[in-house]
């Protein structure tokens, strides 16, 4: 299997271009099985879950086209309305067909879903709102499959703001007649980007006064072309290594205010930024780094999927920082490998207390999680030395052609294939 080779201790410097938001891009291939019309997706990113969820598309019986980052997919004969195991266990996202196979077929059936050991992530908040929609739910033999002789509209309140779930109803709402309101929804960016989209397919999707979502549902959707959102947790990751690296780097084609709470604790940490309409300037910064708290909450709040990155970050800090984890369970994997690089990281339950050293130590490590990798990607490049990071393909689920772009930046950093021996 690949992995990283990284000689550490250089300052990144330079310009890095954001790539198009997975967690946009996956939902919104998804919201294609809505309808037989031709879509045309630019700004796809070139990602393990991408190239997962294109083939999950063909399976089902769409035409995929990917080239230089734009989708497009056809109706090619009769579509399916179930999924063999291999494709799902690749990624938790896949789950996310079953709101249109729903909404098509009235049934669906789809394997609990994969991905990164990360935490439990039911998918309990999905069922319950497609049962408010009128289907039976039943999982049997690790399958999961849904029924309905009549989905109808209705008033479904989340338990939890879930991305998933909340892109997952009202994909299934937009084939149901009626108004079907969502409460307590998802905020994230990811999810208006999506709504975006489905608006551009003939959706009627608007946002009350009180946050939540109203659909009218309507009997058929059409063919439709969009432009992926820039990816905010890549583009906080590329922020996070050029401050971790004392470097002077600018990112962008980003949306800037999709981390404004970031941007707020990098300055409360000491770091200098210039933030521009479409770009983030990290400059040079010599000083201490001040221990910060941060405890990660939906957005607006600090992104859990920026906890891992951040938590490298503070452990340069001067004096001690704490990270409360309050979205996932078990999302502190990557500390005691960061402890085997000269890290002091203490975890307790969902709290780590991080006391700063003066610098890192190259070593060996491996990657358990997607964001978790990218924390010991940043570990490696402030480490003086030579540091290799194994089962980097969870980090190619979510961060297009890293070590390119971190080579551009100043970077020594390799991919290496030890079986074929060869980089």
């Amino acid at each position: 299997m690949d992995r990283f080779i990284i000689h550490g201790g250089k300052k990144l410097h330079g310009t890095v271009h954001i790539s198009g938001s997975k967690n946009a891009a996956l939902p919104i291939l998804v919201a294609t099985l809505l309808t037989d019309e031709p879509c045309v997706l630019h700004r796809v990113p070139n990602l393990r879950d991408v190239r997962t969820t294109l083939k999950i598309l063909e399976y089902l019986g769409k035409k995929v086209e990917y080239k230089d980052n734009t989708a497009t997919i056809t109706a090619d004969g009769t579509l399916k309305n179930t999924l063999p195991y291999e494709l799902v266990k690749q990624m938790r996202a896949s789950f996310w067909v079953a709101g249109p196979l729903l909404a098509r077929f009235k049934t669906a059936e789809i394997p609990l879903p994969g991905g990164c050991a990360i935490g439990v992530r039911p998918v309990d908040i999905h069922l319950k709102g497609f049962e408010k929609l009128g289907a039976e739910c039943e999982t049997k033999a690790g399958n999961v499959i849904l029924r309905a002789r009549e989905l109808t509209p209705a008033k479904i309140v989340l338990r939890f703001p879930s991305v998933g779930a909340t892109q997952n109803l009202l994909m299934c709402a937009c084939l149901i007649p009626g108004e079907t309101v969502l409460e307590n929804v998802a905020k994230e960016p990811e999810v208006d980007d999506v709504i975006a989209f489905l608006n551009k397919m003939g959706a009627d999707i608007r946002q009350g006064e009180k946050g939540q979502l109203i659909v009218h549902g309507k009997t058929a959707l059409h063919g439709a072309e969009h432009t992926v959102v820039a990816d905010r947790i890549e583009t906080g990751s590329y922020v996070l290594a050029a401050c971790a690296t004392r470097g002077d780097v600018t990112v962008s084609g980003c949306v800037p205010e999709h981390n404004s709470i970031l941007w707020e604790d990098l300055q409360e940490a000491g770091f200098t930024l210039d933030i521009q309409k479409d770009a983030i300037h990290v400059l040079p910064y010599e000083g201490a780094i001040k221990p910060v708290r941060v405890r990660t909450a939906p957005y607006p709040g600090f992104a859990t999927d920026l906890q891992a990155p951040w938590m490298t970050l503070m452990t340069l800090c001067d004096g001690t920082a704490e990270v409360d984890e309050d979205i996932f369970e078990n999302r502190f994997m990557h500390a005691p490998e960061l402890v085997r690089m000269g890290a002091d990281i203490v975890t307790e339950k969902s709290v780590a207390r991080v006391t700063g050293v003066k610098e890192l130590s190259a070593a060996h490590v491996q990657a358990s999680d997607l964001r978790g990798g990218m924390a010991l990607v940043i570990a490696g490049l402030c480490a003086p030395g030579e540091t290799e990071v194994e089962r980097v393909y969870h980090i190619d689920r979510g961060y297009e052609n890293l070590e390119q772009k971190l080579t551009a930046l100043g970077a020594d950093i390799r991919r290496y294939n030890p079986d074929k021996n060869e980089f």
